[in-house]
């Protein structure tokens, strides 16, 4: 009787296991940005920098360095 619940086990284990390994399909719900726009001009969420224009190539190099610097740990130690 042990033999045969822990191959009912094995079996109901192996069933989960393999059952994890199906892969659907993966479709994008929102257009696909074209990736030879530049960087500034694809922002068309809600989730950008708050002060950045969207479309303006001087604003976005100012974030990014501004970005850039809050990463520097040598302008963080003085």
């Amino acid at each position: 009787m042990k033999v045969r619940a822990s191959i009912a086990c094995a079996a109901l284990a192996a069933a989960a296991l393999l059952g994890a390994c199906g892969e659907r399909p993966q479709t994008a719900q929102a257009p696909q940005k074209r990736g030879d726009t530049p960087a500034w001009q694809g922002a068309s969420n809600p989730y950008v920098a708050s002060g950045w224009k969207p479309g303006d190539a001087a604003s976005w190099e100012q974030h990014m360095r501004r970005r850039a610097q809050g990463q520097n740990d040598y302008s963080r130690a003085n």
